[in-house]
């Protein structure tokens, strides 16, 4: 059923995304080919890692005389938005895309991406092997991979421990969101202009509802039954969604309807924040000098639960092809050099070890110059990875596949509209149940589609 009707879907969303190229396109670098059979055009996220490999760029131009790299790197809902308009409709104006565990399955299966298998078997250096099993897992289709990951991660908690203990509070080892809502109202500190904690409250299926579905996960919400019933206005979501608003409005970050992961990062790593619950590769931005006035001064606990064993998320950014591109063979060797043990060092060794892309390959957790520098994340973010499954993150089965999204075409738009309405709640222009009575008929005219096609 999933296959079938992703690829229609699919061809619906690519339809409806197409308009999107013409809004970034200036942006984009459109055209940027030009008859030019040596330059790859590169879409990638901006984010810290992201802006390292760019930097570092050079090294792999100067090992491929006459190959020149053209990045478009735009924020994270734009470059969403952008990569899949033009893979969608295979407009070929990137040659390699950054997109994550959500894209790679459902693309692969609707024939967008090429196999990436082939390359991989025939360079054993690369020691496709290495990768964490679980990430290199979420990157394949049919036992093939498609993407090939950037850094992988989990979600966990960072936290002053120096404000605890001047508060005389103790993180508990596995801590639950009741806990952590006790410890928000006790640092909050207006005065000192410390948050008691930084959430996301920004729009987007991938910015603030990440974390606000591991919270729905695990007071036992869903986005659907097993029959694809729409479940948004059932007791538990309802709950989770009353939390989620109240902790951020009565103790996190000012502006928090319109912060993401890199609002919230700058404000913890500048002393403005006791806690902050996002992803795990947080921690290198947080220890590292350059970046950050609070290295050395945080703790890292997993994510916090209600009625689950577990409660963080599973994502990778990854490097995928195109299956539009001209250029197959120099689009590999550059994933290659983005993504092989060989970068791994020229980071560590030339940015800093804190700046080594984590959670994607078990040889980075054997480095001791690592091991050294991340000893107060290394293992926490291991751990997380490694717990994020459906079993221990959620209360009941699901239709679909994600943690912290729900693993269909449809959840670009869908993920997207309903934390809109989250935004607005926290921002206070809406209710709660207002923004989930919007949000349940945003997710049963989706429901009845699948229940349709049963």
């Amino acid at each position: 059923m999933r296959a079938v009707f992703g690829r229609r879907a699919a061809r619906r969303i690519a339809a409806l995304l197409a308009s999107l190229s013409v809004v970034v396109t200036g942006c984009a670098g459109a055209g940027a080919m030009g008859g030019d059979d040596r330059t790859l055009v590169v879409a990638i996220v901006a984010n810290p890692q992201m802006n390292d490999a760019i930097a570092l760029s050079d090294r792999f131009e100067r090992a491929n005389p006459g190959v020149s790299l053209r990045f478009v790197s735009l924020p994270e809902n734009q470059a969403r938005a952008k990569i899949t308009a033009s893979t969608a409709t295979q407009g070929g104006e990137f040659d390699v895309v950054m997109i994550s565990n959500y894209e790679t399955p459902q693309w692969a299966a609707n024939g967008w991406l090429n196999n990436l298998q082939p390359h991989i078997d025939a360079n054993p250096g690369y020691d496709g092997e290495d990768f964490i099993p679980s990430i290199r897992e979420a990157l394949s289709y049919q036992g093939d991979m498609y993407a090939v990951p950037f850094y992988g991660e989990s979600s966990f908690l960072a936290y002053r421990e120096d404000l605890f203990a001047e508060a005389g509070l103790t993180m508990p080892e596995n801590p639950t969101w009741e806990q952590i809502a006790e410890f928000a109202a006790v640092l909050d500190d207006d005065a000192a202009g410390v948050a008691g904690i930084c959430l996301r409250g920004k729009p987007g299926w991938g910015e603030s509802l990440a974390p606000f579905n591991t919270v729905v996960n695990t007071f036992g919400g869903r986005w659907f039954d097993e029959d694809w019933n729409a479940r948004l206005d059932t007791p538990e979501f309802r709950a989770a969604t009353e939390f989620y608003v109240d902790l951020v409005r009565e103790h996190g970050e000012v502006g928090a309807a319109s912060a993401g992961f890199t609002e919230c990062g700058t404000r913890y790593t500048q002393g403005q924040a006791a806690m902050w619950y996002d992803a795990t590769v947080m921690a290198g931005t947080n220890e590292d000098p350059a970046s950050s006035t609070v290295v050395g001064k945080s703790g890292y606990a997993p994510a916090p639960v209600r009625d689950t064993p577990a409660g963080g998320w599973l994502y990778t950014w990854a490097l995928a092809m195109p299956a539009s591109t001209e250029h197959p063979d120099l689009a590999w060797r550059f994933m290659r050099w983005m993504t092989d043990k060989e970068y791994v060092r020229t980071v560590g060794e030339e940015l800093g070890w804190n700046r080594v892309p984590p959670g994607c390959r078990l040889s980075t957790y054997e480095i001791p110059e690592y091991r050294e520098a991340a000893a107060a994340y290394a293992e926490p973010t291991l751990e997380g990875i490694r717990d994020a499954n459906q079993r221990q993150t959620m209360t009941r089965p699901v239709p679909y596949p994600g943690i912290q999204f729900v693993g269909i075409p449809e959840f670009q738009d869908l993920g997207t509209r309903v934390s809109q309405q989250l935004s607005a709640a926290i921002a206070g222009r809406i209710t709660v149940d207002e923004a989930l009575r919007q949000s349940q008929e945003y997710a049963d005219t989706v429901g009845k589609a699948y229940r349709e096609t049963r």
